[in-house]
């Protein structure tokens, strides 16, 4: 086994979810990520936890959604799905800590399954969801010939890409990334201005005042929960302006690139794409909480050095920021306030390498992908 398997699966356990002995342990393997999961139930056995293991395949669950689709005669809605099966509540809910190991045999396994089943489909499970997210969760990949594809890397080029962006010293990272969630929390309005072609093609504003920032470096200790992470986010709201998204991205197993929002009060008024405006449509119109955002992330993991169409990635890469529409999350929130609800979660990435900017309450804290504390900071 490469000994990075290893430390992958270290990182995993001991970083990122803070497994202690006697922790209950649930772990969901992909079906081209056995090696990583075997490391993972190996370094869980040395801790003491108890493990329960899942398979998590693309494949089955598109079989699963096809079968749904037939018997609806493809007219499917969420009634057509068990909306609280007592064995998937069961398990979570006795889970101290859930592991999602990624890394499947196609990236667009599903890609046949309609849209309208995926949506009725995620508000189904939402009961098993907020299960799920009760626990110390963490998500992260396998590295595999797959996603190299996906990311259009040699199997061993893309290896060293996840390493680089895994094996990170992220307790260095998590100090660095505290000066940007103290700008935030102290922050009440943040704006965002990006030009292309010589004109504007972002500029959006929204409010941030009485959020919580999230360190997110990779650990359940910070209210994190990818692996790898890099990125601080809060729950912005009244938002208004344009944004346009030029980072390519997959929903639903389908390429979509060159998004632009409008924003009036809030909420998503207009949007277009260049490719894949139908799979846009489908989240905008899952519930009226995904037409507004639930979520601005800054990317501060300089360990990505390129897009590789998996938002795992992409999102926490430096010089990007993203936004997204849905479900806001409970850490950024004060206590008793539910924030933005929804039943998607879907982010939009916008690279900001250049003729670029992002104020906080009229303060510049980025240009052109520069942080005010970094070398090469331009006021």
């Amino acid at each position: 086994m490469d000994e990075r398997v290893r430390e992958h699966a270290e990182v995993l356990v001991d970083w990122s979810a803070r497994v202690e002995a006697g922790d209950d342990v649930v772990v969901s393997v992909a079906e081209d990520a056995h090696e990583l999961g075997v490391a993972v139930a190996e370094a869980l056995g040395e801790r003491g936890a108890t493990v329960t293991t899942l398979y998590g395949s693309d494949e089955l669950s598109r079989a699963y959604l096809k079968g749904a689709e037939a018997e609806a005669d493809g007219d499917v809605d969420a009634d057509d799905f068990d909306a609280d099966p007592a064995v998937d509540r069961a398990i979570f809910e006795a889970a101290d800590a859930y592991l999602r190991i990624g890394g499947g045999r196609n990236t667009t396994a599903s890609a046949d399954v309609g849209s309208e089943t995926r949506q009725a489909y995620v508000k189904a499970r939402r009961g098993i969801r907020e299960a799920r997210m009760d626990t110390d969760w963490v998500s992260t990949v396998h590295p595999t010939r797959s996603l190299a594809q996906q990311a259009g890397m040699a199997y061993e080029e893309y290896q060293e890409f996840v390493y680089d962006a895994v094996l990170r010293d992220w307790e260095a990272l998590a100090e660095e990334m505290a000066e940007m969630k103290t700008i935030l929390d102290e922050g009440k309005e943040v704006r965002l201005v990006t030009e292309r072609d010589g004109a504007p093609d972002t500029d959006v504003t929204m409010s941030i005042a009485g959020r919580t920032a999230v360190n997110s470096a990779a650990s359940v200790a910070y209210d994190s929960h990818n692996l790898p992470s890099g990125e601080v986010f809060t729950a912005p709201y009244d938002t208004a302006g344009e944004a346009f998204f030029d980072v390519p991205m997959t929903i639903d197993a389908t390429r979509v690139r060159g998004v632009h929002l409008v924003f009036e009060a809030g909420e998503v008024v207009d949007f277009s794409a260049e490719a894949g405006e139908d799979a846009l449509a489908g989240v905008l119109d899952t519930d009226p909480g995904a037409r507004r955002l639930g979520e601005l992330g800054i990317g501060m993991n300089r360990g990505i050095d390129r897009f590789t169409d998996s938002i795992l990635f992409d999102e926490k890469m430096g010089d990007t920021v993203h936004m997204a529409v849905g479900r806001a999350y409970d850490a950024c929130l004060p206590e008793g306030e539910s924030g933005n609800d929804s039943a998607v979660h879907v982010d939009m990435i916008s690279d900001v390498s250049g003729r670029s900017r992002t104020e906080v309450d009229g303060e510049v804290v980025q240009r052109d992908g520069a942080f005010r504390w970094e070398e090469g900071f331009e006021e």
